[in-house]
């Protein structure tokens, strides 16, 4: 079994409880988007930077109405989402220059969801490359960029 340090992630697994509520209400909730990485608030919906990404830039949308499903969701918080899915696109264009793009959601638990009861979707900027022997070989991942960096970077581009 092959292990990696990473006493960052403690802070997290130490404060995941899920009797503290969802993550995403929490953060909507309050006014301290800088210390929680959102990086815009629309009428609907907010955008912030996921705590532990996969690849740097590595944001997620998320409503900020408590909804588990798609099937739950009104069509116009659906419909904003998806508009700042297509900005943050951009966005992450402009600032990164991705070869590619990850958009997607997992919905439920057994999908693989992380907050499992507050969709929310994904947007992961992606390079040619960017899976190379460190992710392949050894499962890890390298991400050059802090995330208070990549907070300055997309808390300033145009989001309207």
């Amino acid at each position: 079994m092959d292990r990696l340090w990473t006493p960052w992630r403690y802070r997290y697994i130490s404060r995941a409880d899920p009797s503290d509520g969802c993550i995403f209400c929490i953060k909507a909730a309050e006014n301290k988007d800088a210390e929680n990485y959102i990086v815009h608030r629309g009428e609907l919906n907010f955008v912030l930077l996921n705590l532990f990404p996969y690849t740097n830039g590595h944001l997620m949308i998320a409503p900020y109405q408590h909804l588990a499903t798609l099937a739950a969701t009104p069509g116009d918080v659906l419909a904003e989402m998806m508009r700042l899915t297509q900005l943050a696109e951009i966005n992450l264009r402009a600032a990164y220059r991705p070869h590619g793009f990850n958009l997607g959601m997992n919905v439920g638990e057994s999908a693989g969801a992380g907050v499992a009861g507050h969709i929310h979707m994904h947007v992961l900027p992606r390079w040619i490359g960017d899976a190379n022997f460190m992710s392949t070989i050894g499962e890890t991942r390298i991400l050059p960029e802090e995330l208070p960096v990549t907070y300055e970077k997309l808390a300033k581009l145009k989001w309207e």
